[in-house]
């Protein structure tokens, strides 16, 4: 689990909702709130739920002990009353939304809470946090997955990213369809199988490379990846299969032109005998650099600071908006921030063959249903109570079948239309 307590994730203006609600006799009413994106980050076609198992979780442990409660009175945050509802806090409501690794769009319902107003309006920030982290993260790991066209990747951007945000970005990146990665948290907590190499630095640190080299070796045995470029590259092969001999798992390429040094190298092992290392290049990689590489003889891409920074949209711009109170649908009616009231439910609609061809969305309804027609929410918590939800691998097939179901252009890494249109419809 988190070291930080999800409690903590409360924002302020969320406790001073709570307060004025509580004294103003508003805070049990019924409420729906529902997550959703406006837009997608430029040049993208589609979104990646991610992040439900852990937000689930955290809402499941969302409670406020005596120190924080404490604070929050000590400093005027929060009045007697609001601290004594905050000390006896339970989310006591429903949790529904996108199952983990289903692909949304613009104004996608991804989740939905309801229960009383205070108790779904504290959760806001925990929320919004989980989840625009995590979707921005699969989002970009999906695209590179894509790029890679069936080769493998491996995450190991822990360095460029806090050191809790590192292991979410690692389970997001594996759901993704990344198969390794670098964090040892989250091969711990998740069952993330995971791969790594030594550094520059421990070539350095031996008196010439062939020395590094033998030692990972008699260390790690041959099963083990060297890197290869910390002077010359060439040398640095020959070096490598000098000590490990051809029978060497795999070499890494950290830098320099990767086309140019991918051909030369596999040229160069094979005039050594080493027809079945792998070569593995890393160095700033994303979803455009991967691709670029796709006629290259590089069997493995490792990618850090583009996905777990999202590539460029390092939030999913998810946001948390009241649509019903007591069965009434309410609206935001601000100019270019406008919602839709009342809760929705939402089916994708595909061809006979599988093909995703719209998603529609009906406020206080049910859509219609065509015999194709896919029900896109599910439980996640009833009654304050989580409810049994897919393994993070059976998430990952999910994704895997969900991008396999839309049409090939909502793959492309150019910019254009969301790869599903998205309909509002009345309800019936």
């Amino acid at each position: 689990m988190s070291t930080l307590r999800p409690a903590l994730l409360t924002d302020h203006y969320e406790l001073t909702m709570v307060s004025a609600a509580l004294r103003d006799g508003t805070a049990d009413r019924r409420c729906v709130f529902e997550v959703f994106s406006r837009r997608l980050p430029a040049g993208r076609r589609y979104g990646v739920v991610a992040g439900t198992g852990r937000l689930v979780d955290m809402i499941r442990d969302f409670r406020f002990d005596a120190d924080e409660v404490d604070f929050l009175r000590r400093t005027g945050v929060v009045d007697d009353r609001a601290a004594d509802w905050l000390a006896d806090y339970r989310f006591t409501g429903d949790v529904d939304g996108y199952a983990e690794g289903e692909l949304f769009f613009p104004n996608s319902p991804i989740l939905t809470v309801s229960g009383g107003f205070a108790e779904c309006v504290v959760l806001e920030t925990l929320v919004l946090s989980v989840l625009n982290h995590d979707c921005a993260v699969a989002a970009a790991a999906a695209r590179m997955v894509t790029a890679a066209r069936g080769r493998a990747l491996i995450e190991m951007g822990s360095r460029r990213a806090h050191e809790e945000a590192a292991v979410a970005a690692a389970r997001a990146a594996y759901l993704a369809g990344f198969r390794f990665t670098s964090n040892l948290a989250a091969g711990q907590r998740y069952g993330i199988p995971t791969a790594g190499t030594a550094a520059h630095a421990f070539t350095l640190l031996h008196d010439d490379e062939k020395a590094a080299f033998a030692s990972q070796v008699a260390t790690l045995g041959k099963d083990t990846t060297l890197l290869v470029d910390t002077y010359d590259i060439s040398q640095g092969i020959r070096n490598a299969i000098e000590v490990a001999g051809p029978e060497l798992r795999a070499v890494r390429i950290d830098s320099g032109d990767l086309a140019v040094i991918a051909q030369q190298s596999r040229e160069l092992l094979d005039s050594l005998g080493a027809t079945e290392t792998k070569i593995i290049v890393s160095g700033d990689l994303d979803e455009y650099s991967i691709a670029s590489l796709a006629a290259e003889p590089v069997d493995m891409y490792g990618a850090g600071t583009a996905v777990v920074t999202g590539s460029g949209a390092p939030t999913a711009g998810l946001v948390y908006k009241l649509v019903e109170v007591d069965g009434r649908p309410v609206v935001k009616r601000s100019e270019h921030k406008a919602t839709i009231g009342g809760r929705k439910v939402a089916v994708r609609r595909h061809k006979p063959t599988g093909t995703a061809t719209e998603e529609i969305i009906v406020p206080q309804g049910v859509p219609d249903r065509h015999p194709n027609d896919r029900l896109l929410q599910r439980s996640f918590v009833v009654d304050g109570e989580p409810v049994a939800l897919p393994t993070l691998d059976e998430s990952r097939e999910h994704l895997r079948e969900c991008l396999i179901s839309i049409p090939w252009e909502g793959l492309k890494l150019s910019g254009g239309d969301p790869a599903v249109p998205v309909t509002v419809v009345p309800a019936t």
